[in-house]
């Protein structure tokens, strides 16, 4: 890391703007360059983010910039990209996404650059891996914020369903970031109880509490986002911002993200969301939790719908 903490964010519209507004509001790093094909709109959004900096404790520079500006980033977030159109998927998007992340990547292959790289674009699993596997990188320095957002609608949601704290919950999402995504409910914890013996000990309380219902719930929260604004952006700005935090903060802490699995879950060849260590390095260290027979099978499905789409998009 570099003295002058520097974030890249390639793709300057909502979801770009707005990660930018969480990086500077949370006064994560010192400089953040926009840079978007519409240089336009990036100078716009990167002064109006500049203008909302002095009214924080925040110092942050932020301004507008071309790929030179990429090279001693430590940082360089991916969110070029075309919003969902309703009753889209974000499997729909991949044709397009592809497009435009093969130009990003030609530009960034030239930099033989060290630092590291979050994709935010969707499909979020295929695109992290399009990304490392055209730049050559490792996936400890190239991985996307995965199933770190459907991970806080699942808290959001039992929070809501339970009506215990979401900073007591113990939960991920695992698998796609789309709707094949996967909840462990066997190692999920409340104020480190097994939700299900917290069922057990106040059956009438918790009654809401059932899988199936948790599970639509969180798929379908950003469909309803996207139903009523045509865009999601302020929750996925603020996980970005959170794992930049705890990489340039070294902070360590488990989260999730799509990385390349070598053998985790039994599962190879595949971005798939998982918790992670995350600090200096990128991904330090992969979690395995222990998953039962049917949690199991429905994350080799979600994998496998995810190898299938990663195939095709080397083929496009």
């Amino acid at each position: 890391m570099t003295e002058n903490r520097k974030i890249a964010i390639i793709g300057a519209g909502h979801v770009g703007s707005h990660c930018a507004m969480a990086l500077a509001f949370q006064g994560v790093c010192d400089e953040i360059v926009l840079l978007d094909k519409d240089r336009d709109k990036a100078y716009a959004n990167a002064q109006d983010v500049a203008d909302a900096c002095l009214f924080t404790s925040s110092a942050v520079t932020v301004r507008v910039g071309d790929y030179d500006d990429c090279r001693d980033a430590d940082i360089i977030v991916i969110s070029v990209g075309e919003p969902r159109k309703p009753g889209q998927t974000r499997l729909d998007l991949l044709d397009n996404s592809v497009i435009m992340v093969r130009e990003v990547c030609s530009h960034l292959v030239k930099l033989n650059y060290g630092g590291i790289i979050i994709t935010i674009t969707n499909p979020a699993d295929i695109i992290a891996d399009y990304v490392r596997k055209a730049l050559g990188m490792p996936r400890t320095r190239c991985f996307s914020t995965g199933t770190s957002l459907d991970t806080a609608r699942l808290k959001r949601t039992f929070s809501e369903m339970s009506g215990v704290g979401r900073r007591s919950i113990t939960t991920f999402s695992l698998g796609e970031h789309g709707n094949s995504s996967i909840i462990p409910f066997s190692s999920t914890a409340v104020g480190g109880l097994d939700y299900k013996e917290l069922k057990k000990s106040d059956p009438q309380r918790f009654a809401d509490l059932d899988e199936e219902k948790i599970l639509e719930r969180t798929r379908e929260i950003g469909n309803e986002i996207i139903d009523g604004k045509g865009s999601t952006e302020f929750g996925i700005g603020a996980a970005l911002a959170d794992m930049v935090k705890s990489i340039l903060h070294d902070e360590k802490r488990i989260m999730p993200a799509s990385v390349l699995l070598e053998g985790e879950y039994n599962q190879t060849d595949v971005h798939a969301g998982v918790p992670c260590i995350i600090g200096r390095n990128g991904i330090e260290k992969i979690i395995e939790l222990p998953l039962n027979q049917e949690e199991n099978e429905a994350f080799c499905n979600t994998c496998d719908i995810i190898r299938k789409h990663i195939s095709r998009a080397q083929s496009l």
